[in-house]
């Protein structure tokens, strides 16, 4: 549209979130949307786990396996209705399903379980669903039964890792330089030093780098400078140019958080949920300079940082973390396009899956053999995404 303003769209390197599963065979491929329309911002990670669990908050062709349950198999035979209470409610014991929380720390997985009546269960019981907030080993997966369900795909570690996010989108830009312009030039350091010296040498200008921890989480350990001599050369770390053109609302920097859906790898199928998080940062915005470059609550989007700002504001449409209604209506108002952000947007998380689908494939059919039809991984998990200036 000629009369909108242009944008883009970077992905951060970053750490994806939990996971949540779907195994309905009618689920369509990629780029399918799904919209939920009771989101509440108090607990945005327990919303939409409840969704993706819930027949009713979500598309008929998303389903979870709990509830898409044929009738047959959670109500037995089908035996007439003059059956006593006691019979039935034995019967409604036995049905209950089980999920494996050994490994998972967040309550709002423990809430919502209970919520939907899974009963928690140890590795030696006979469970349905198994929730790491880890990567899991090969050994864990290739022991899953048939009927049970894991939260991760063996190879996931390839975009949960900044360093091998980076390494991986960097390869497919030199395979593909226009398609693949969605991150900024990035450095896996120390392996890298020479390379960026390289590309500094060519650069008129000291242009300010971005440093993340290859493994960090929450804002850890991220510093910018345009002085690299400031860094330790034999210090493991993402480098990255910074990002002086972001879109800004009310003066403030923000990134887009997109809850993402793998319910297969081959063929791949995806999920995007139409509702998540605007991180705000709590300083208003400007162009890094040396007074200013230390300053995490100006150039930092991460909420584990801004919580502790005295500007923080706790409000989902116009605080430091908003509902998408909000950014969307707001970036409407400053006349940019949002329904081609959000087409975008898609493109930017179907090529970030397509750099490790390769991976994903051969791992799954690795360890799951013979079973390689039956649905036993999904994958819940966040895309970060700055929108920029062209």
């Amino acid at each position: 549209h000629s009369s909108k303003k242009n944008l883009q769209l970077y992905i951060i390197m970053t750490t994806p979130g939990t996971c949540q599963q779907d195994n309905d065979d009618d689920s369509v491929d990629v780029g399918e949307k799904v919209t939920e329309q009771n989101y509440t911002q108090q607990d945005e990670t327990e919303k939409i786990i409840q969704s993706i669990s819930d027949d009713s908050a979500i598309s008929d062709t998303v389903r979870s396996p709990i509830s898409c349950a044929p009738s047959d198999v959670l109500s037995g035979d089908g035996e007439d209705g003059g059956e006593s209470e006691k019979k039935k409610r034995k019967k409604k014991k036995q049905q209950q399903l089980g999920i494996n929380l050994t490994n998972c720390k967040y309550d709002s997985v423990h809430r919502v379980c209970r919520r939907f009546g899974l009963k928690e269960m140890a590795d030696e019981d006979d469970w349905v669903v198994f929730w790491t907030d880890v990567s899991v080993a090969m050994e864990r997966v290739m022991s899953l039964k048939r009927y049970q369900k894991i939260n991760h795909f063996p190879g996931m570690i390839e975009i949960c890792r900044k360093d091998m996010l980076a390494r991986n989108i960097t390869r497919m830009m030199r395979l593909f330089p226009k398609e693949y312009y969605i991150t900024p030039k990035s450095w896996c350091l120390p392996s890298e030093w020479a390379q960026l010296h390289d590309y500094l040498r060519g650069k008129k200008g000291n242009k300010y780098l971005i440093f993340k921890p290859e493994a960090g989480c929450q804002g850890k350990g991220i510093f910018i400078t345009k002085n690299i001599k400031e860094v330790k050369t034999t210090e493991r770390y993402i480098c990255q140019e910074y990002i002086q053109r972001p879109i800004l609302i009310d003066n403030y920097k923000f990134d887009l958080r997109i809850y993402v859906l793998i319910t297969s790898c081959d063929p791949l199928r995806v999920f995007t949920y139409y509702e998540g998080l605007g991180r705000f940062c709590t300083q208003e915005y400007k162009d890094p300079t040396g007074h200013n470059q230390e300053e995490v609550y100006m150039h930092l989007t991460n909420y584990a940082i801004n919580k502790h700002s005295k500007d923080f504001i706790q409000n989902d449409m116009t605080g430091s973390k908003r509902r998408f209604v909000s950014v969307n209506a707001s970036l409407k108002e400053a006349g940019y396009d949002v329904d081609q952000l959000w087409i975008d947007t898609e493109d930017v998380i179907i090529k970030t899956l397509i750099s490790i689908h390769p991976i994903l494939k051969h791992n799954y059919r690795c360890v799951h053999g013979n079973k390689i039809h039956t649905k036993l991984c999904y994958s819940l998990f966040i895309v970060p995404v700055l929108l920029i200036t062209q």
